[in-house]
């Protein structure tokens, strides 16, 4: 049979306070994973935690800024003095200061959008990687990029450049790390309600727009991201590596 269980799996999970990374995080517990709850403030993370821990599994919450360097070698020494091992890595963390026109986007906005969304996860990868192969046990990796990353979004040109920034950083890292048996791969989410998305969400006439494209004719919610991670990390995913899954109604198709 094939086997989804994650016992003895030790996992991180970035932006793991709410939306997206929330669903991931309960959801990898659920299947057995130690979950290493991440966010850039600790408190954010507490609810998310009790939640796992209540339904009998494994959590601890740590913070970290990803546009940090020494945040991310800090949290990765963290890790390694407390558990020995990385198993698996979710790059969900990401931001979207900006909201407008590429010809009109500060600098300001431009840097936080690269240094959170490109920057961190390239890091993370990084120094995940390097844990990884001291056990020479393999590892799984997934990048939470978008569907904006394959055909950008309105307004969001820097955002989604990022995003498409993500999905080759996915590629490169999967064929250098293969040999290693770390394998990367990259979820691709569509429309989801999410505190992120909430403003669009509200916007009557874009929100109209946006779910005319989709053939399934609705949003998604976090939880139905959760499951196509959940196969990418386990061993069910085993001769999976350098893939993007989009879980985005048809909207790509």
């Amino acid at each position: 049979m094939i086997s989804f269980s994650l016992e003895n799996k030790v996992a991180l999970i970035t932006g793991a306070s709410r939306g997206i990374g929330e669903a991931i995080a309960v959801t990898l517990a659920d299947y057995g994973a130690a979950c290493i709850l991440v966010s850039r403030k600790i408190d954010a993370l507490q609810e998310v935690q009790q939640k796992i821990e209540q339904k009998g599994g494994k959590a601890e919450s740590m913070s970290c800024n990803m546009g940090y360097y020494d945040q991310i070698e800090n949290l990765f020494a963290q890790v390694r003095e407390k558990y020995g091992r990385l198993d698996i890595l979710v790059n969900n963390a990401a931001t979207n200061p900006y909201f407008g026109e590429m010809v009109n986007a500060p600098e300001s906005a431009f840097n936080k959008t690269v240094e959170v969304n490109l920057k961190g996860p390239f890091f993370m990868i990084q120094n995940a990687a390097k844990l990884m192969a001291e056990n020479n046990s393999g590892g799984a990796i997934v990048n939470v990029s978008s569907i904006n990353g394959v055909s950008p979004a309105p307004m969001q040109g820097v955002y989604s450049m990022t995003k498409a920034g993500m999905i080759s950083m996915t590629k490169g890292y999967a064929k250098e790390l293969a040999p290693k048996n770390i394998r990367v791969n990259a979820l691709l989410p569509g429309f989801t309600q999410t505190r992120f998305s909430s403003a669009l969400m509200e916007n009557k006439e874009f929100y109209d727009m946006v779910i005319d494209r989709i053939p399934m004719h609705r949003h998604a919610t976090p939880e139905e991201m959760a499951g196509a991670v959940l196969y990418l990390v386990s061993d069910a995913a085993s001769f999976t590596t350098g893939e993007t899954i989009a879980c985005d109604g048809g909207a790509l198709a």
